[in-house]
């Protein structure tokens, strides 16, 4: 009532899925405006990331998912600081991955003579402050998922979004408690060896791999465990 009395404008996040099939050349900026994404500067990204992976013994995936790397090669962040607004990466990402990738984007700038946008729109994650530290505290003491969920009036599929978002961003979430009632040692095993071994995370691909074996559920929250353990 209040604001209808006296209406204001005001910023609202929109949200961003990390899960949608990514064409190599061309992503949505944004504010809907439809931008290029620098193709060679992609590849360069991927390249570095392969190289990085290696040398740390992890899947690409680990460092930074592609939509994140689309984002860098349509903003160009040469700080940190600028990569952590990019889509998929926190502060606690950038700072422990980012150091090589905003240094190659700096220099890619300054060589190709890049005009850089004048802002750069902070990211959205779909998980504001409030919801995220409520669920990063209530997996802390360890509550049922359904519980947590339910408590926000959320179905499981866009619960585990959310706890995705977290993870994704490079906060970590222990769900083992959670994990141990829903996969067995065995299970947990072959997920683990799978998505070390994958060159994708992509939860589509690992139904295929194992036909049908794990539904989609059961495979994107081992995989929020996998990232909190691996990437975080």
């Amino acid at each position: 009532l209040d604001f209808i009395k006296n209406p204001t404008s005001f910023m609202m996040t929109e949200d961003h899925s990390f899960n949608e099939t990514h064409d190599d050349s061309i992503v949505a900026a944004s504010k809907g405006s439809g931008a290029v994404v620098d193709k060679e500067l992609m590849a360069m990204l991927k390249s570095l990331r392969k190289t990085n992976a290696k040398k740390l013994g992890v899947p690409p995936f680990v460092i930074f998912q592609d939509p994140s790397l689309e984002d860098m090669a349509l903003k160009y962040p040469i700080t940190t600081a600028e990569l952590s607004n990019v889509h998929g990466v926190g502060e606690g990402k950038a700072k422990k991955y980012g150091k090589d990738f905003v240094a190659l984007i700096a220099r890619y700038v300054e060589d190709n003579d890049i005009v850089r946008p004048d802002d750069l729109v902070v990211k959205s994650t779909g998980t504001n402050s409030g919801l995220k530290l409520y669920i990063i505290q209530n997996v802390d003491r360890k509550l049922p998922l359904t519980d947590i969920s339910s408590a926000k009036g959320m179905e499981m599929p866009a619960f585990i979004k959310e706890m995705e978002a977290i993870v994704f961003s490079g906060t970590k979430l222990n769900i083992d408690y959670w994990i141990d009632d829903i996969l067995d040692e065995d299970q947990q095993e072959e997920l683990h060896d799978y998505f070390m071994e994958s060159e994708t995370d992509k939860i589509d691909v690992a139904i295929d791999e194992f036909d049908g074996e794990y539904d989609d559920e059961e495979l994107r929250l081992y995989r929020i465990k996998f990232m909190s353990e691996v990437a975080n």
